[in-house]
C-alpha cells in the first residue's frame, strides 16, 4: 500500500508539472510523462494514459486562450499535419528511432540557434507557410512521435500573440490526439477500472496546472514569452541528442 500510495504522488507531482510546463510553452507534456509512466506500466498502456491527459490539455488550452483561435491558422497547419503524419507514420517502419530522433534534435538546434542571431526574424504568416510548418509536423509526429516540438519550432517564427500561439496548439495537437486515442483502443489497449479512476483524478489536476500555466502566461511579456519557448525547444533538442 506505501509502494501504491508513493507511485500514485509521483504520477501526481510529474501530471501536474506537465500541465504547468505544456500550458505556458506550449508543448513537452508527453516528453515529461511517458518516461515516467513508463517505470509503472506497460508501453500500450502508457501511451494510451499519456494520451488522453494531453488530448485534455489541449482542450484546457482552447479553454483558457478562447480568444487566440484562429481557425484560418489552425486548417492550414492543421490539414497537412493530419495527412503527413499518416504517410510518416507508414515509413516509421523503415527508419531507425534513434537516428530520427538526434536528426530533430538537431534541426531543432539548429533553429534556436539561428533565431538567437536573428531575433527579429518572423516567417510571413500566410498560407504557404503554414501548409509547410503544418506538413513538417504531422510527418515528423507520425514517423517519430515527436511533432509538439517542430510544431512550436515553426509557429514562433511567426512570433504570433501568446494567446493566438497556445490556441494554435492545443487545437492542433486535440485533432492528432483524438486520432491516436481511437487507434490504441481499436488496437485492443484498455485500462483497467482502478487506472480509469486515478486517471479522471490525473486529469482534474491537469487542469489545475493549465491554469497556473496561464497565470504565469499572463504575467510574462510577449518577447520574454518567445525566449521561453526557444529555450525549452533547446533544452528538448539536446535530450532528444543525448538520449534519443
Amino acid at each position: 500500500m506505501v509502494f501504491v500510495g508513493l507511485v500514485l504522488i509521483w504520477l501526481s507531482i510529474a501530471t501536474f508539472l506537465a500541465s504547468v510546463v505544456g500550458t505556458f510553452t506550449g508543448f513537452g507534456v508527453s516528453t515529461i510523462l511517458i518516461p515516467v509512466f513508463l517505470l509503472f506500466f506497460p508501453v500500450p498502456e502508457t501511451l494510451l494514459i499519456v494520451g488522453v491527459i494531453h488530448w485534455f490539455g489541449n482542450v484546457w488550452k482552447l479553454i483558457l486562450f478562447r480568444e487566440g483561435i484562429e481557425y484560418r491558422l489552425i486548417l492550414l497547419f492543421g490539414i497537412p499535419g493530419v495527412i503527413l503524419s499518416y504517410t510518416g507514420a507508414v515509413m516509421s517502419l523503415e527508419v531507425p528511432q534513434t537516428i530520427l530522433s538526434r536528426a530533430i534534435g538537431l534541426l531543432i538546434i539548429s533553429y534556436v540557434l539561428f533565431i538567437y542571431f536573428k531575433p527579429d526574424y518572423e516567417l510571413p504568416e500566410d498560407r504557404k507557410s503554414a501548409l509547410v510548418g503544418g506538413a513538417l509536423y504531422g510527418f515528423s509526429s507520425g514517423i517519430s512521435g515527436i511533432g509538439g516540438e517542430l510544431r512550436s519550432m515553426f509557429l514562433t517564427s511567426f512570433n504570433l500573440p501568446k494567446a493566438v500561439y497556445l490556441a494554435t496548439t492545443g487545437a492542433i495537437s486535440l485533432t492528432i490526439d483524438s486520432t491516436r486515442i481511437v487507434t490504441y483502443v481499436a488496437g485492443g489497449t484498455r485500462l483497467q477500472i482502478d487506472m480509469v479512476i486515478i486517471l479522471i483524478g490525473l486529469v482534474l489536476l491537469s487542469s489545475i496546472g493549465a491554469y497556473i500555466g496561464k497565470r504565469f502566461v499572463e504575467k510574462v511579456p510577449k518577447r520574454k514569452f518567445r525566449l521561453v519557448v526557444l529555450l525549452s525547444l533547446l533544452v528538448i533538442s539536446f535530450k532528444l541528442l543525448i538520449s534519443p
